[in-house]
């Protein structure tokens, strides 16, 4: 059965697949603004409209390989001087994207809510308690324990990608902030390429050999993340790091305290 067979057959109606659409492209477009946040919107809605879990982490993963790519054709320019971060990050987080794939039906999701939850609430709020935090970039050397130290943060991030994929994103652009000193329009960009191309599409392979693909929505997917990262990346470099800060704080704070309800409900 072809591509076209099986979405011509699908089991979603017209509006459904309309609302997908619309909540893709919205979830995807803040993303590419604050470097994370559309597992929190587009994972759980996939869920809501009847997804299996693994399916609908596979397909939002797919869908996030188009926001990297829309979001990365806005901001590839600008990458240039950035390109020894994009293979470290893309090369140390790749093996923890697959390893977290392939534990998504080991782990208990509830304690990966507890935790990155809890980290997401400290980061919103201690970015928003630093006023010049991320809006400007500092020259530093970066010592071999700081670089260690970023080296097993992104590995671990990875692992989280790849197995509940909400917020991770967030994580990897106040790392390259703290650890790089670099503009949160820089970290974003970054993240957008490495983490929004190469980890989940690592990860989308890892999960559609484990499970299968949801393929009679995945061409609304598509759609709306990769027009979604396009737009939200040019708003980005039109408006500059004080509006990308505060939809980050927004998200980040959003997003953890989101991810902590949903913890706490699973154990009730």
């Amino acid at each position: 059965m072809t591509f076209i067979n099986m979405h011509l057959t699908n089991n979603y109606s017209f509006l459904t697949q309309i609302l997908i659409l619309i909540i893709s492209f919205f979830s995807n477009l803040f993303l590419a603004i604050s470097g994370g946040g559309a597992g929190l919107i587009q994972l759980p809605a996939l869920v809501i409209f009847g997804i299996p879990y693994s399916k609908a982490l596979a397909s939002h993963k797919v869908a996030t390989v188009a926001l990297g790519v829309g979001g990365s054709i806005r901001n590839i320019s600008s990458l240039k001087g950035d390109l020894k971060k994009i293979i470290d990050l893309t090369l140390i987080g790749i093996p923890g994207v697959i390893l977290g794939s392939n534990l998504v039906y080991l782990l208990a999701d509830s304690y990966l809510y507890l935790i990155l939850g809890l980290f997401s609430v400290v980061i919103g709020t201690y970015s928003s308690r630093k006023p010049n935090f991320g809006l400007n970039t500092k020259i530093i050397d970066i010592s071999l324990s700081r670089r260690i130290i970023f080296y097993l943060c992104v590995f671990s991030i990875g692992i989280i990608n790849g197995a509940i994929s909400s917020g991770s994103g967030l994580l990897v652009t106040i790392l390259l902030i703290k650890t790089y000193k670099i503009d949160f329009l820089r970290a974003v960009g970054i993240t957008l390429f490495s983490v929004g191309i190469f980890w989940n599409l690592s990860g989308a392979i890892t999960l559609s050999r484990i499970g299968v693909l949801e393929y009679d929505i995945l061409t609304v997917l598509l759609v709306g993340s990769f027009s979604g990262g396009y737009i939200g990346a040019h708003l980005s470099n039109l408006k500059g790091n004080l509006l990308i800060k505060k939809i980050f704080n927004i998200i980040c704070l959003s997003v953890g305290f989101s991810l902590l309800v949903k913890g706490i409900r699973s154990f009730i």
